[in-house]
């Protein structure tokens, strides 16, 4: 007869294992002897063994008990869904590595790809990192708002990057976030070219849809109080009214 020691042993498991199973219910908790232990004979061994195997292989333990006393259909029947289980659960943390992987450069978290890639063009044109943070963060709620549009959103970011003159804009923050250049002139220039892009938008009707895509008042109210924590942007806002035109995330004429 065995101890618990020997038994563990024997089994290759710990001796921590072997009560937990006894408390479980897995294993049988044997009487003790006249000596007042506890011993094992060959059939805990083996049992040990087998309740053993099955965790190792993913089984969890609730239904190892109900492995064991199956017979054959059942016991292939309830292993085909543990594998369809544990087969899923792969799939899952997959997901989670490939979402970790993105996280390096902190766009990914929580945009969408289609945004991570956007954020990376406008990167690629100079962009200071302190506008693509505040870009990523303004986008993180449009995709919680929108996500069925968020999509078709970035579609025409994409294709306004490829105009010269949003290029020019961007360029133009850069230049007053690093403070290269005379400020006053530089948001002039950011003004006109905003008028410029407006005045073709409406005239193409791209501001009418944009007003059917945007059409939670309140939540272009959150939009612009971001934006309006930089004073720039309430500067520019200022110029805009000047010549015509009201709203940040919004575009309409005044």
């Amino acid at each position: 007869m065995l101890t618990i020691g020997q038994l563990a042993a024997y089994a290759g498991v710990t001796i921590r294992t072997v009560r937990h199973y006894h408390q479980v219910g897995l294993l049988p908790e044997p009487e003790r002897d006249v000596s007042g232990y506890r011993t094992y004979g060959a059939d805990e061994v083996v049992r040990l063994i087998r309740i053993r195997t099955l965790a190792e292989a993913g089984v969890p333990l609730a239904k190892v008990q109900e492995l064991l006393a199956a017979d054959a259909p059942t016991f292939t029947e309830a292993t085909e869904v543990i594998d369809r289980d544990l087969r899923a659960k792969i799939r899952e943390l997959q997901e989670h590595r490939r979402r970790i992987a993105q996280l390096a450069s902190g766009d990914s978290l929580a945009v969408p790809d289609e945004v991570a890639d956007y954020l990376d063009r406008v990167r690629a044109i100079g962009t200071p990192e302190a506008m693509i943070e505040a870009e990523r963060d303004a986008w993180i709620l449009i995709a919680a708002r929108y996500p069925d549009q968020i999509a078709a959103f970035m579609d025409e970011k994409v294709r306004q990057l490829e105009d010269p003159r949003v290029v020019r804009f961007y360029q133009l923050i850069s230049r007053i976030i690093t403070g290269d250049e005379d400020h006053g002139q530089v948001v002039q220039e950011m003004a006109d070219l905003l008028v410029e892009l407006f005045e073709e938008a409406a005239a193409n009707g791209q501001l009418e849809q944009q007003a059917l895509n945007m059409d939670d008042s309140a939540f272009v109210q959150l939009l612009d109080s971001m934006a309006e924590a930089h004073p720039m942007v309430v500067e520019l806002q200022e110029l805009l009214a000047e010549r015509g035109w009201t709203g940040w995330t919004k575009i309409e004429r005044a």
